[in-house]
Order: C-alpha cells, then structure tokens, then sequence
C-alpha cells in the first residue's frame, strides 16, 4: 500500500511536470527563431518585470547565463532587496524544450520543477524580451542598464499584442554597482 502512494504520488509529480512544459509560453507567443545562444550567455540587466514573489522588493536585478558542459544554460539571477538592504542570488538551469536554434527554454531554480523561458524578441543580443510561461511572467533585458527609448516601445508593444498588460511592469532601478556583476 505504502510503495503504491508513493508512486502515485510520484507519478502524479511527473504528469504535472509534462503538463506545465506543454504550457511554457502564452498562446500569442512566438520564441525568436535562428537563436544563438553563445551570442545570449554573459549579463543582462532587468529594465522591466512583472512584479512576483521570488523578485519582490528587487531593484538593481541582472541575470547572468554561461553554458554547462551537457549543453544547458547556467543561470544567476540576483540583485538588492531594498527593503531588507542585501544583496541576493539565486543559481538555476535553463535547457531547451526543442531545438537550440527556437528561444523556447525552460528554467528551474527549483528541483524538478519547470517554468517557461521564451526570447520573443530580440534585437541584436544587446536588448531581449521574454515572455514566461503565461501572461503574468515578462522581462525586458539589456546589455546595459538602459534601453533605448525605440527599442522599449517596440517591445512594449510586442507584449501588448501577445495579450499582456503592460500597465503592471515595474521598471527596476540600475543604480548600483553588483557584487555579482563580473
């Protein structure tokens, strides 16, 4: 009786685990094809996010990608709880949910546990916007810790035609040096 909840139980964990992957990305969501992912590793600056648990009261955020051996995607995602006035990190693995040339990846800083990681566009490896696993997870990224005025409103525009509400982003303050920031 025991070893059978506890495969039930495991396979319950597996089917939710599959059922989230299926679902990475919103439906109008369309990952960058041709996606280099050397030209992607190295820092990126958070210029705007939808605000969620696991980045609340987090300014200065960056996130920071290096290729592991086995082909997945070293991440670290840091920056400044200005309300507890520390630094933090977190360290996860991103990998492909298809083909490395489609920007369609998951990541988990969580075990066996999946989100949706989707590069819908892109301009020139130097600004991103990526699009979570549903309509409550967007980023705009940079090289830098400003974007141009253009570029934002393009993708601002992009999400806004993917179905998000980008009255809900918080621009996040670049306005100190990281201790992470190699």
């Amino acid at each position: 009786m025991k070893n059978r909840i506890i495969l039930t139980l495991l396979l319950s964990v597996v089917l939710l685990n599959s059922m989230n992957s299926c679902s990475s990305m919103p439906e109008k969501a369309q990952p960058v094809r041709q996606f280099d992912v050397n030209r992607y590793l190295g820092t990126w600056y958070e210029i705007a996010r939808f605000d969620y648990r696991f980045e609340k009261d987090l300014d200065n955020a960056m996130a920071q990608y290096g290729l592991n051996a086995d082909g997945s995607v070293n991440v670290v995602n840091s920056g400044y709880n200005f309300k507890k006035n520390k630094w933090v990190s977190a360290n996860g693995t991103a990998k492909f949910r298809g083909d490395v040339d489609t920007a369609a990846l998951e990541v988990s800083f969580f075990g066996p546990f999946y989100a949706g990681y989707n590069v819908v566009a892109l301009e020139d490896y130097k600004y991103a916007l990526v699009a979570g696993k549903n309509l409550d997870y967007l980023w705009i990224l940079s090289r830098e810790k400003t974007i141009p005025e253009n570029i934002k409103q393009n993708f601002i525009t992009k999400a806004q035609e993917i179905g998000y509400d980008t009255s809900k982003l918080i621009w996040v303050k670049q306005d100190k040096k990281s201790p992470f920031d190699k």
